[in-house]
């Protein structure tokens, strides 16, 4: 009975032991640092600051002067021009534009145009019908919704037929020089991925992983560059590495002697 008593008392005067003695929790990493981390972004292991700094001085050296290829006297003649470079090349739209511009010369002439005569005009770029509803409906909506100019914002310019924001990084950037993104096509894409600055193969994912990576005071020049270095050296089926200057810095699986 003594024994008893006393097994009982020392139970009651226990004191329970803290959560954090019982089993220990496991340290989580602050929200702020995943966010951050090239696993969060879909970035990839390329994107180190000093790589990356490399890679921005090495295109400098090679093309400091790299810029938008289709021929273009403002930013209607641009956005029009790159409506029609898609599934295109920039040359078979440089030979169109001069005669269409000509006949059309402001957004309201091709708001109004018969669209017949119209796809004759940039039948040799591919897809010309459903081109030819979208400069049409574009400048349509410049004229009644923008007041004849072609708006300044991404918000704004993928409200119109044919917009989309590939499309709306080129003239926001070239014809008024204001960085919202990174213009992505193939050869951006591409390049992103043979230099490991993203894992990604969608445009979008891949638009807002080089925004993360690339100062934004060189993202409109940084996309010029990458497609001139694409259309002259890293080209898709056999890049010229022994021509590249990036060949230091590079890793791509895909490599030439």
């Amino acid at each position: 009975m003594g024994g008893t008593k006393k097994k009982k008392a020392a139970a009651k005067g226990a004191v329970k032991k803290p959560a954090a003695a019982r089993k220990p929790l496991r340290a989580r990493p602050p929200k702020a640092l995943a966010r951050s981390s090239g696993a969060a972004r879909g970035t990839g292991r390329g994107t180190d600051p000093a790589r990356v700094r490399a890679i921005l001085k090495k295109l400098d050296e090679a093309y400091p002067a790299a810029t938008c290829a289709l021929v273009h006297r403002n930013a209607f003649q641009l956005l029009i021009a790159t409506i029609l470079s898609a599934q295109s090349t920039d040359v078979t739209v440089n030979q169109v534009t001069p005669e269409l511009f000509r006949k059309y010369a402001t957004p309201a002439a091709l708001a109004y145009a018969n669209p017949s005569e119209v796809e004759q005009e940039i039948h040799s770029t591919g897809f010309f019908r459903n081109k030819t509803k979208s400069i049409i409906g574009a400048s349509k909506k410049i004229v009644e919704e923008f007041h004849g100019e072609v708006p300044r914002t991404m918000e704004e310019l993928v409200t119109l037929p044919g917009v989309a924001r590939k499309t709306a990084n080129v003239v926001l950037g070239t014809a008024f020089g204001i960085a919202s993104g990174v213009v992505v096509d193939t050869h951006v894409e591409r390049l992103a991925q043979r230099l490991d600055l993203t894992k990604h193969t969608d445009a979008k994912k891949i638009e807002q992983d080089l925004m993360q990576v690339i100062p934004r005071d060189k993202w409109i020049l940084f996309a010029h560059q990458l497609i001139w270095h694409g259309r002259r050296v890293c080209q898709a089926r056999k890049p010229k590495c022994v021509e590249c200057n990036l060949d230091s810095l590079c890793y791509s699986k895909d490599k030439t002697n």
